[in-house]
């Protein structure tokens, strides 16, 4: 089949829609039970507010319409997480479009993040990682399109999603830093005006009544993230050992992808013009915001979790063929196009042999067993709804999710200090001998339930 402009488009669709069903029916079908994330992120949204102990709302907002939609169908948020994966995916082809006449770069440039397990292994659980995907591509792209044309549309709807991405997750800012870095030495070579100074309008509007909560609750999430990477302490190897690990991790990550660029790629030998805008532009975002990552686990001595580099690298695959490009070897697609085929078949053997075969995961808790036991226990002494259900994320979140009633989730840390406040209120947790009921409970019943040779006890 020759590989005219019609032909590569369908080819893309094809892909997108293959790539939206096999990683929407593996943990469909391989999975008990949500992921942890996602159980988090329903928890928050059954108690929508403008941020979270751990993050900022997003993630929440979007479950929270799908499961409005859709109930506690767990295909249909692992669907979720893959509409998020292609339509990043899209916009990268879009983003091609503007750096390479031909097409067949532009579709290449999306086939080889194939080649970064981010976007598929991990993809399953829908997180805030998944849910900056989007917005960091269009981001981009509207980034460029306002330094190309200086619309004042363009600057606006830059705003908009750099909005839609810090409300998704902070991590973020090593974009937003790596625009503005870009932006301001295009003023600078005065290649660019104050024009695009429009996009903080929509920017701060959207950013506004998550700035005012972060204030009235104590800048909780910012406490968390300095807990999760060890900010609060450090010792002088650590400003050494994890920028190392963190670098480490980062090339075995791309190993997958470079492996693929070898097939298409006659050798690898180019002269890099710093005169180039477009050069210049793709170094700022693919480059520019890793080394501020770098330095920042080498200046406070932090961790940086594999994880959070999910979005880092959707333009990667744009920036290396952008370099090489004059090197790539059309005529090597085939070769190409079976290294690729392996790349994409075997993560989801893999995941469907690791779900199947591992039995002690989170997706093999059985919440929807848990959740009919509690059911019925709760009807033999109440004849009200459950309105509200304590504990950590998990257990609670998935009592939520699953309970008919979708009760909203109280974290067991507010638990004891205002557990008034919540009537008809069902505590669980995991059982030990020494654990019993808050003596705040103002409902003094309590019952242990059994799943699965797993013991758990209720109170309420």
């Amino acid at each position: 089949m020759a590989l005219n402009k019609k032909n590569l488009r369908n080819l893309f669709y094809i892909f997108l829609t293959t790539h939206l069903i096999i990683w929407t029916a593996i943990p469909s079908l391989t999975n008990n039970n949500l992921p942890l994330d996602t159980i988090e992120a329903l928890a928050w949204g059954s108690n929508l507010d403008w941020g979270f102990n751990k993050h900022p709302p997003m993630s929440a907002f979007v479950v929270e319409i799908f499961y409005q939609i859709f109930g506690p169908q767990d295909w249909a948020y692992y669907l979720l997480s893959q509409i998020f994966v292609i339509i990043s995916f899209f916009v990268v082809f879009k983003f091609a479009e503007e750096f390479f006449e031909n097409k067949i770069f532009c579709f290449l440039s999306v086939l080889l993040l194939e080649g970064i397990y981010f976007y598929n292994f991990t993809t399953p659980e829908f997180n805030v990682n998944v849910c900056l995907m989007p917005f960091w591509a269009l981001t981009a792209l509207y980034l460029w399109k306002g330094f190309k044309n200086n619309k004042t549309i363009d600057w606006l709807l830059l705003g908009l999603f750099a909005g839609f991405g810090f409300l998704s997750k902070y991590l973020f800012i090593y974009l937003g830093i790596a625009m503005d870095i870009f932006l301001l030495y295009m003023i600078f070579k005065k290649k660019i005006d104050f024009k695009c100074i429009v996009s903080l309008i929509p920017f701060l509007i959207i950013l506004l009544p998550h700035l005012i909560w972060l204030t009235e609750n104590d800048y909780v999430t910012i406490t968390y993230s300095l807990h999760r990477t060890g900010g609060e302490e450090q010792n002088f190897l650590d400003h050494i050992i994890h920028p190392l690990i963190f670098i480490g991790k980062q090339i075995g990550i791309l190993i997958p992808f470079f492996l693929m660029l070898l097939f298409l790629a006659s050798k690898f030998k180019n002269k890099i013009s710093f005169k180039d805008d477009k050069l210049l532009f793709l170094i700022a975002i693919n480059i520019l915001p890793i080394i501020l990552v770098f330095l920042t686990s080498m200046i406070m001595g932090v961790k940086i979790r594999t994880m959070w580099m999910t979005p880092f690298y959707l333009f990667f695959g744009v920036f290396v063929l952008y370099i090489f490009q004059s090197q790539i070897n059309l005529n090597k697609l085939k070769n190409f196009g079976s290294v690729f085929l392996i790349l994409f078949l075997l993560p989801p053997f893999t995941y469907a042999y690791v779900s199947i075969t591992e039995t002690d995961k989170r997706t093999d808790y059985l919440g929807k067993e848990i959740a009919k036991a509690i059911e019925k226990v709760w009807k033999l002494n109440s004849k009200e709804l459950i309105n509200y259900v304590g504990s950590d994320e998990w257990h609670a979140g998935n009592l939520s999710y699953n309970l008919k009633s979708r009760p909203k989730v109280v974290i067991t840390s507010e638990v004891n200090s205002k557990i008034s406040y919540y009537p008809h209120i069902l505590l669980i947790f995991d059982y030990s001998s020494k654990k019993t009921c808050p003596e705040t409970v103002w409902q003094l019943r309590e019952d242990k339930i059994s799943i699965n040779n797993k013991k758990y006890l209720i109170c309420y």
